[in-house]
Order: structure tokens, then C-alpha cells, then sequence
């Protein structure tokens, strides 16, 4: 396995265990409560699920990675600037401005036709 491989494997697990979390706790309802988008917290979940199976996926089929690993990267940049207006700080940030970089390089490089 790869480095390459080894970090598209771990986005996956981060977003499919976070994108579940959303879907089913309590403290993700509150979370989205206070930043006033309780709305679009099962949108969220949802699609960080399915951007964690199509980067999987992209390791089969590598068309699929850098779509969704780039609808990944908006959904963090979503993320962190919701936390900054909330007035969240760096910290507190860094995980999604960590995964919207992570995920920006996923997509790049599966777009030049680096696979897995």
C-alpha cells in the first residue's frame, strides 16, 4: 500500500465515522443548532458519506476521486469559514482547514492521473 493510498483510506474513515456522527448524535445537534444550520446537518452527514465511499470508490475506479474528494474540500472550506463566523477561533478550526487541504490534494493529484 501506498502513502498515497494509506491517506486516502484514512480521509475515508474520518468522514464516513464524522459524516455518521452527524447523522446520529445528539452533540452534532447541538453543534449545528448553534451555528444556526441545524437544517442542513443530515445533508451534511449525507454527503460526507458518500464523499468517504467515492474516494474509496476512486481507488477502483479512479474518474471517482477527484470529484469526490473535491466536493469533500468545499464541504470543509463550508466548515471552516461556519466556524470562524461563529467565532470558533483557530483551533477549533483546524480540523476542517486540515481535511479542506487534504482533501484539495486528493483531488488535484487524482485529477493529473496520480492514482492510488
Amino acid at each position: 500500500m501506498t502513502r498515497y493510498t494509506a491517506l486516502v483510506l484514512a480521509d475515508a474513515f474520518v468522514f464516513l465515522v464524522y459524516g455518521i456522527s452527524l447523522l446520529i448524535s445528539s452533540s452534532m445537534v447541538i453543534d449545528f443548532e448553534r451555528f444556526g444550520l441545524a437544517k442542513f446537518r443530515v445533508l451534511t452527514g449525507v454527503l460526507e458519506v458518500w464523499g468517504a465511499v467515492g474516494v474509496v470508490a476512486g481507488i477502483k475506479w479512479p474518474i471517482v476521486t477527484p470529484f469526490a474528494a473535491a466536493g469533500l474540500c468545499l464541504l470543509m472550506l463550508a466548515g471552516v469559514i461556519v466556524r470562524v463566523r461563529s467565532g470558533d477561533g483557530v483551533l477549533l478550526s483546524l480540523p476542517a482547514a486540515l481535511l479542506m487541504i487534504v482533501n484539495g490534494y486528493i483531488a488535484l493529484r487524482s485529477s493529473s492521473g496520480q492514482s492510488a
